[in-house]
């Protein structure tokens, strides 16, 4: 479709009426290029919104394929979806064909780690922002790194429960990933939407606001850019706070990569023999196992055995789960699954 047609306009005509993107914002998004990485619940909503709203090319990326228990919330996804288990972002792809031909989605099925981050960040086809539709802490810290790194705007995003939180992040103008949060939370504390649980409604308003800044940083608006926006979206409470750069930041400030350089990045190994992977912390830690047990019980079925691990089965796979944080993830041999169930139920 040529620029300029008649379908082409009716199809952004109510966009470009709006004062903040206009024609001019309308064809900055046409030749934009946006990098989603995790393509679940906030993922899925924010490529549907970048489809829909014309961005010109996408590449969406993620480890995981459809499940049912994914359709209550992840939007681009159907029922035969879930019953052919298609991976997310190839499923992701063939929705945006049918929401917008005009649209470029490149699917990515891998598990983003350090090793092949900076590529999909910086590769051959510069990327003007990344979204972050990750589902565990260390993701987001490896993105942090790379995009602070390579000096890529990206917006962060996260939602559970009733609950979410959402900033755009430019290197060397706001605060960065690790200015909030300087370190990860304690392995096995944090509550994740498969043990407590998560409402549409709150993904669709984090990945709206994740949509709508990344929509300003293609048009060049920065207004209200670094400010974290958090919600409650059940109780109906909204904050929003500006952030200043910590200035010690050992990531923005100091230039330390340490989640990039593999130094703070959990380890996985397949066991010989047994189907099984384990996944280890970057460090040893320690686990309450009583007080993860607690937040497994909804979940699924769980054992402490005498303090010393704790072992939980849900559907075909086991997680025994060592005090010092490690996993031993039985019933697959893949490191990409084991990762996947780490984040969903300990919650690092």
């Amino acid at each position: 479709m040529t620029v300029g047609s008649s379908k082409d306009d009716e199809r952004y005509s109510r966009q470009t009426r709006f004062a903040g993107i206009g024609q001019a914002g309308q064809e900055r998004l046409r030749g934009a290029k946006v990098l989603v990485v995790g393509c679940g619940a906030l993922g899925s909503a924010a490529v549907d919104l970048l489809a829909r709203a014309g961005v010109g090319r996408l590449t969406v990326v993620d480890r995981d394929f459809v499940e049912w228990s994914n359709l209550q919330r992840q939007l681009l996804f159907d029922e035969a979806d879930a019953e052919a288990g298609v991976p997310k972002a190839v499923a992701a792809a063939r929705a945006v064909a049918r929401i917008n031909s005009q649209i470029r989605v490149d699917p990515v099925v891998v598990d983003v780690r350090a090793d092949n981050v900076e590529d999909l960040v910086a590769g051959a086809d510069v990327i003007d922002v990344v979204i972050d539709g990750t589902d565990n802490l260390e993701t987001r810290y490896l993105l942090n790194d790379v995009c602070v790194k390579r000096g890529v705007p990206w917006v962060y995003g996260g939602a559970v429960g009733s609950t979410g939180m959402a900033m755009a992040i430019v290197p060397g103008v706001t605060a960065c990933f690790r200015c909030l949060f300087p370190a990860t939370a304690a392995t096995g504390t944090l509550a994740t939407c498969d043990t407590v649980g998560v409402l549409a409604s709150t993904v669709v308003v984090v990945a709206a606001f994740q949509f709508t800044s990344a929509v300003k940083l293609l048009v060049g608006n920065q207004a209200g850019i670094g400010d974290l926006a958090a919600f409650d979206v059940w109780s109906q409470d909204h904050e929003h706070t500006p952030m200043p750069r910590r200035p010690d930041c050992p990531c923005c400030v100091q230039r330390r990569f340490e989640y990039l350089d593999s130094k703070l990045t959990s380890r996985s190994a397949t066991l010989c023999g047994r189907n099984a992977v384990q996944v280890s912390p970057a460090a040893p830690i320690e686990v309450d196992l009583a007080q993860l047990a607690a937040r497994l019980g909804a979940a699924g079925d769980v054992k402490v055995k005498a303090g010393l691990l704790l072992r939980f089965a849900v559907g075909e796979h086991e997680l025994t789960v060592f005090p010092d944080g490690r996993a031993i993830v039985k019933g697959t041999g893949d490191p990409s699954v084991a990762r996947t169930l780490y984040a969903r139920y300990i919650g690092a």
